[in-house]
């Protein structure tokens, strides 16, 4: 990365003070994330933080010995590591790659090292936490009470808020294993949405074609998380061809 100009196309990186940006500077490298490479293992010291800049990534509990469910996404508007914000040094669940990812990572040791060092960083990305436990936590509600068609319409929604464009690519076993059910319903919900024209669902792809018919469907199961980063960490501006990027040397 010596004499090479970046974009930092992270909402946090963008967001945050220049003095604490200026801390994390020096320590920040480009990587390209595989599909499904692990960032973080339950258990396990956290060794990186990531700062997505493009793709997904899946925070994932165990459901059962062989079972597991998904907590929450990430992308563009967030970071891994948020247990190195509140003090800890561990993982509380798995989290991989779900759609291959451009991010600027951090080792947890400098990152540590510049909360520490600043009274503003620490307070700034406790915000982002606070979101990311809201979004966890509505997933679980609507896990439990929703039906399959809906809870695929906010998932859908979801992505498509933390990627460029209206195709997704993923196919239906990890859909299955995302929303923790079994891949014949999930081929089912899809096959329901398409018939009522929101999706166009291929092998390993689907292609949101009514965005505002997604809405219709997932009604109040969307919304209130996308209000509360709104309100805590500001507008997303990732798709916005005039944003200013933060540029990294």
């Amino acid at each position: 990365m010596d004499h090479q100009i970046l974009q930092a196309k992270s909402e946090l990186l963008r967001r945050m003070s220049a003095d604490d940006f200026a801390r994390l500077k020096p320590h920040l490298r480009s990587v390209f994330l595989e599909l499904r490479a692990p960032l973080e293992t339950a258990g396990q010291p956290i060794e990186a933080v990531y700062f997505l800049e493009s793709g997904l990534a899946s925070v994932v509990a165990k459901t059962s010995a062989k079972g597991e469910a998904e907590v929450g996404i990430i992308g563009f508007e967030g970071m891994t590591g948020s247990a190195l914000v509140m003090g800890d040094d561990q993982a509380n669940f798995d989290c991989y790659v779900q759609s291959t990812c451009e991010a600027l990572r951090i080792a947890a040791a400098p990152f540590v090292e510049a909360l520490a060092g600043s009274s503003t960083l620490r307070p700034f990305l406790l915000r982002y936490v606070q979101y990311f436990h809201i979004q966890a936590s509505y997933t679980a509600s609507i896990n439990a009470r929703q039906n399959l068609e809906v809870r695929l319409a906010r998932w859908l929604l979801m992505c498509s808020d933390r990627t460029v464009g209206d195709r997704l690519l993923i196919t239906h076993e990890f859909l299955s294993i995302m929303l923790g059910v079994r891949r014949p319903g999930v081929t089912v919900g899809l096959q329901v949405i398409e018939g009522y024209g929101y999706i166009r669902a291929r092998r390993g792809e689907i292609t949101i074609r009514d965005r505002d018919g997604l809405l219709t469907l997932a009604r109040d199961c969307y919304g209130s998380p996308e209000a509360q980063y709104r309100r805590l960490v500001g507008d997303l501006g990732s798709k916005n061809p005039a944003r200013q990027d933060r540029p990294i040397v």
